[in-house]
């Protein structure tokens, strides 16, 4: 990893009333230190893998999970294959505990096959844990996702909703990039993804320039923390994330949340529609399109519609549930002609 990365800012969040509004709505990240240090797996962990083993199975139900299962000489980075058909593991559906004991099996290899069961919602696989094992984020519709896994990496890559991230197995460095940096990190292909989300083709253990030039000045803006059982992390929403796991057995607690109403679809259909629609349009074409987004959708206002009568303004009047679905099904009906 190039040492050019700056720290993320720190805070102290140990004390009560950390997690109010300033910080949730952010679009910087903060590391918030010792957030969950109390909790039970929290310590357990400290303990020992096999009290954390212990704890996790006190709430298991007979759940089964995907986990992504890679050899020893991926060194733990999910990635594609060499000529990017697929992916450089197989991910499998397996009982929970059946993967914690395979876990418990390589737990002192040197080289041990890449193990991780990423983001499973906590209440349907582990029941009752977040009774013990939880934040306050009010009245935030959060969605809890548990990650467990040995020494992994996981590509960069951005996620739509804002997110906090707790460590409570492990220690995790994560290295940070604001959404405007897109262009440096190399991005593949965008319907052919590990897990859902586009990722920088970087290796950031040995990022190759003469390849990925731009990544250097990525570098120039990246910020970085190391996570420690207990730390936490806010993640805004669209930065792009590397997660490197350093330990024998990690585990992450993260909870998710859109600050836009649920009716709202993910930008990223839009995008591939537009794919589809508008970037092979001739030059001129294209820049009056562009023209019509930046006026409908980027620099929207008061001042867009204002020259309508408000009962005339259709999709061009604020949206809400019902409107959004009328809108949906006419678009669905267009699509399948």
């Amino acid at each position: 990893m190039p040492d050019s990365a700056e720290p993320i800012r720190e805070i102290d969040a140990g004390g009560p009333g950390v997690l109010g509004d300033a910080l949730l709505t952010s679009t910087e990240p903060v590391v918030l230190r010792g957030l969950v240090a109390r909790w039970p797996l929290v310590r357990a962990a400290i303990a020992s893998f096999d009290s954390a083993d212990a704890y996790l199975r006190r709430f298991y139900r007979d759940a089964t999970v995907t986990a992504m299962l890679g050899a020893p000489d991926i060194g733990g980075r999910f990635f594609y294959n060499q000529d990017f058909t697929g992916f450089n593991f197989a991910p499998v559906r397996a009982r929970l505990d059946a993967v914690l004991a395979e876990l418990r099996g390589h737990l002192r290899d040197d080289v041990p096959p890449a193990i991780y069961v990423g983001s499973t919602t906590i209440d349907t696989c582990l029941p009752g844990l977040r009774a013990e094992n939880d934040i306050d984020l009010g009245n935030r519709d959060a969605l809890a996702s548990i990650w467990i896994g040995n020494r992994t990496r996981i590509a960069a890559h951005y996620d739509l909703p804002d997110n906090i991230a707790c460590v409570a197995a492990g220690r995790r460095r994560f290295t940070l990039f604001p959404p405007e940096q897109v262009d440096n990190l190399y991005i593949g292909p965008l319907d052919l993804t590990p897990a859902g989300q586009p990722i920088s083709l970087v290796d950031f253990h040995q990022p190759d320039l003469n390849r990925f030039p731009k990544f250097a000045d990525a570098m120039c803006h990246a910020r970085v923390a190391e996570l420690a059982p207990g730390d936490a992390l806010f993640i805004p929403s669209m930065w792009w994330h590397h997660i490197e796991a350093l330990s024998p057995f990690n585990v992450l607690v993260n909870y998710w949340w859109r600050q836009s109403p649920n009716y709202m679809d993910t930008p990223i259909n839009a995008l591939m529609h537009a794919l589809m629609s508008v970037r092979d349009l001739p030059p001129e074409q294209r820049r009056a399109w562009q023209g019509l987004f930046k006026r409908y959708v980027f620099e929207a206002d008061e001042e867009t519609a204002a020259h309508i009568p408000p009962h005339a303004r259709g999709v061009l009047n604020p949206l809400d549930d019902a409107a959004v679905r009328a809108l949906r099904a006419q678009l669905l009906k267009r699509m399948n002609r």
